[in-house]
């Protein structure tokens, strides 16, 4: 269905189960992304990882698109977390989608040595052209990237060091990416609120009953810091995609 004014230019699709959901989204992102090559012999992406993503990512690594023109950013990562941890969000888009295709380059979130260089040349990279498409995930506590409540929407930088909070980390331990909140790094390198809102058309993939509250909460409330992703409703492209259970709460409502 399409969103009424108050939702700006937003659309919101639900569908039954979350391989649907990964199935519609992967169709909108596979189309646009070929239109754009088409038009431009190029396209520049934005994407997001967790457990929402998996099946979006399965089934756009078997779509028909041109890589190899392709340029891609991925959001965050964990300050002094190893590539080679499970959690680390590097390790996670290389093992489901990087080496499934050939981009043109992967912009990776490296934290490894002088952190605030790192932030400079990503921020640099990623400025030189717009980004087409982001796919832009939320939060159980309703964060975008690891942008956390209350996210800053004043920045203008591209990346910037944030801290986790409690609820974010727990995400963390019930997807099973770490044995305990202990454990969760508390910073990351993260794309800023700001930045996410540059992209051209977001696309949002989020499944599952866990996220019912925080799309409740960022489709019924205003403009709201403690709400992150309420800033995705101000942008101009936004496509939202839910399943039954993302969108119980909506439903009943």
């Amino acid at each position: 269905m399409k969103g009424n004014a108050d939702y700006y230019h937003m659309n919101i699709s639900i569908s039954r189960d979350a391989s649907e959901l990964g199935r519609q989204a992967a169709d909108l992102i596979s189309e646009t992304l070929n239109r754009l090559i088409n038009e431009n012999g190029e396209a520049r992406i934005a994407v997001s990882t967790g457990s929402s993503q998996f099946g979006m990512f399965n089934e756009l690594i078997q779509r028909e698109i041109n890589w190899s023109v392709v340029e891609i950013f991925h959001l965050d990562e964990y300050i002094g977390l190893p590539v080679t941890h499970k959690a680390s969000f590097r390790k996670y888009l290389n093992e489901r989608f990087i080496s499934h295709i050939t981009p043109k380059k992967f912009h990776s979130v490296t934290v490894e040595g002088d952190v605030k260089a790192r932030i400079r040349d990503l921020s640099f990279e990623i400025g030189r052209k717009p980004i087409d498409i982001g796919l832009i995930g939320i939060g159980v506590n309703g964060h975008i990237a690891f942008n956390d409540p209350p996210a800053d929407f004043n920045s203008r930088d591209a990346y910037i060091i944030v801290k986790l909070d409690d609820q974010c980390k727990m995400q963390q331990v019930n997807e099973g990416w770490f044995g305990s909140v202990g454990e969760v790094p508390g910073e990351a390198i993260s794309m800023s609120v700001w930045q996410i809102m540059q992209c051209r058309k977001i696309i949002s993939v989020v499944p599952h009953e866990v996220k019912a509250e925080a799309v409740f909460k960022t489709l019924t409330s205003r403009l709201n810091p403690d709400i992150p992703a309420t800033m995705l409703k101000q942008h101009p492209d936004w496509n939202l995609f839910l399943d039954r259970n993302s969108a119980s709460k909506l439903i009943s409502f």
